[in-house]
């Protein structure tokens, strides 16, 4: 999986690279039908010093796109945040799609046991 990664007002670190790419693989476990990923990290002169970073992450799977975005007092803990909301996200996608399967199945082996 290819993983770029932008950010504003801070370095990308090879530490910070490490860890998002570690936090993806844990979204791969469950579905790895990820094409390729797009991360934004942000440090903000925000008033509000307790949200100032943000992480913000994009998925592309085949079909669809997934977008979570986080916000912390820590970089880090901000990644952990994003990368839990995807792995959410990707669970429920990959549930809904073997739910659909499954449904086409019944209705092909019914349809034929009528015949």
């Amino acid at each position: 999986m290819n993983l770029k990664i932008n950010s504003r007002h801070v370095e990308v670190t090879p530490a910070m690279r490490s860890h998002l790419e570690a936090g993806l693989a844990k979204i791969r476990k469950h579905f790895d039908h990820v094409i390729d990923a797009s991360a934004f990290l942000v440090v903000d002169k925000a008033k509000e010093k307790d949200l100032r970073q943000s992480a913000e992450i994009t998925i592309h799977l085949k079909g669809k796109d997934l977008f979570a975005e986080a916000h912390n007092a820590d970089l880090y803990h901000a990644m952990d945040a994003v990368v839990d909301k995807l792995e959410r996200q990707v669970v429920k996608h990959k549930e809904k799609i073997q739910d659909h399967h499954h449904e086409k199945h019944f209705e092909c082996s019914s349809a034929s046991g009528h015949l």
